[in-house]
């Protein structure tokens, strides 16, 4: 695949989202995913790998490695088939000494396959942590710089919540009322996805983009909402544009039910294992569109409604 992959074509604008029409004609290089950029394999079309155990201490380590050079060299690596398991154990043990290995400063948290379309397609146990940093966060509109992806760029309609306060580390569960006291403001957001590895569902045999920071690699925001919790949520539409071209639509129960929700299990997920999220930090609450992949030189456009209007350009 690589930044070259696919074909240039179409990148002339649409109409765009203030003169929608429906009846016009699709250009050919437009489907349900924006370009077909995401490799052979199509959604839900992986062919899990043999192994089910776990990864020894040291194969741990040879994964992390694999997976941080492409990071670090910026080009696709290949997982030997001798590493790849299913075990989901072992991928969470990979993401975590990635994490613990980054230098980058921390700006929160996404949250990976929340949408049960995502899973299905990509056949993951349980949503995928990643982490945001603070060099990926991006104010709408934004200009992405070509250095922040290798193989993709993925784009997934999202809600997310900027916290107030420390939600640390406990024995008691959080609740869904802890949570919406705990957060200082929600942004709609666009959540930018990559990963080393190539054939993005190809490498769901063994969950590849989970084990590389959840597929996680920029995050652009919108204008802070102050006033969610009055909103139904739930029911909060958007409309996803490629180029101008209206692509398909969503809506914020897409989100485990509800965005809240999503905080929610994030939340608990990092008490279960000791860790805090803190305030300041920006928790992502996972795609509301399913996924929408675009070349260097596109524009993805994410109109909220009411709640305004998300925009990424990816330079060449």
């Amino acid at each position: 695949m690589g930044e070259d992959a696919g074909t240039k074509a179409g990148l002339e604008p649409g109409p765009g989202p203030d003169d929608k029409d429906e009846l016009r004609p699709r250009p050919s290089w437009l489907g349900a995913l924006g370009r077909s950029v995401y490799g052979p394999t199509p959604p839900s079309g992986a062919v899990p790998c043999p192994r089910t155990s776990a990864l020894s201490a040291d194969e741990v380590g040879e994964v992390v490695a694999i997976i941080y050079r492409g990071r670090s060299e910026r080009h696709s690596e290949t997982l030997p088939e001798r590493l790849q398991t299913r075990d989901w154990g072992s991928v969470l043990a990979v993401a975590q000494a990635l994490e613990e290995r980054a230098t980058g400063q921390r700006a929160g948290w996404k949250i990976g396959a929340a949408a049960e379309e995502i899973r299905r397609a990509e056949g993951v146990p349980s949503p995928s942590p990643g982490r945001i940093y603070r060099h990926t966060v991006f104010e709408s509109p934004a200009e992405l710089p070509s250095k922040l992806f290798i193989n993709y760029r993925n784009c997934e309609c999202e809600f997310a919540f900027e916290l107030a306060v420390d939600f640390p580390a406990r024995d008691k569960p959080y609740t869904e009322a802890d949570a919406a006291a705990g957060v200082e403001a929600m942004y709609p957001a666009l959540e930018l996805g990559d990963t080393v590895f190539l054939d993005w569902y190809g490498a769901s045999a063994y969950f590849g983009s989970c084990m590389d920071n959840g597929g996680g690699a920029a995050f652009v925001k919108g204008t802070a909402v102050p006033d969610w919790a009055s909103m139904d949520l739930p029911n909060a539409a958007m409309d996803v544009y490629l180029n101008g071209y209206y692509v398909k639509s969503g809506k914020g129960g897409a989100a485990m039910g509800h965005p809240l929700t999503s905080l929610t299990w994030m939340l608990n997920w990092l008490r279960e294992r000791g860790r805090s999220a803190e305030a300041g930090e920006f928790v992502s609450t996972g795609t509301c569109t399913g996924h929408l992949f675009a070349l260097r030189g596109d524009t993805v456009l994410a109109d909220f409604g009411d709640l305004g209007r998300v925009e990424a350009k990816f330079l060449p």
